[in-house]
């Protein structure tokens, strides 16, 4: 299992693979088991945003263990959560906002 941080600016996280934009974001969700996805509304300037592979994981079924949104746009964040909300098994946890430090630390730790 694979932790993916999608992020086109920010530092990746110790642990995790990152996904700098939707498109890899997706490959990753297609081909390998996800357990932590943490995700960023804004990817670019012209570029497909977080929702996109949102939209990809409802379309597709393939679900990661775990959801985290460290997005600072607060419109995407909800626009992404609502919508998972929505469509997401019970075994996905969703978490309304960034992983916290000690999750980070532990992951960290483990790598």
């Amino acid at each position: 299992m694979i932790h993916v941080y999608l992020d086109d600016y920010r530092d990746c996280p110790r642990g995790f693979v990152l996904a700098s934009n939707a498109e890899e974001c997706k490959q990753l969700i297609d081909h390998e088991k996800v357990d932590i996805l943490s995700l960023d509304f804004d990817l670019g300037w012209a570029q497909p945003t977080g929702y996109e592979v949102v939209r990809h994981i409802v379309e597709t079924g393939r679900y990661p263990e775990r959801i985290y949104f460290h997005t600072s746009s607060y419109s995407g964040r909800i626009q992404m959560y609502h919508t998972l909300a929505a469509n997401a098994p019970e075994s996905t946890k969703l978490f309304n906002g960034p992983m916290p430090d000690s999750l980070l630390m532990e992951i960290a730790n483990h790598s």
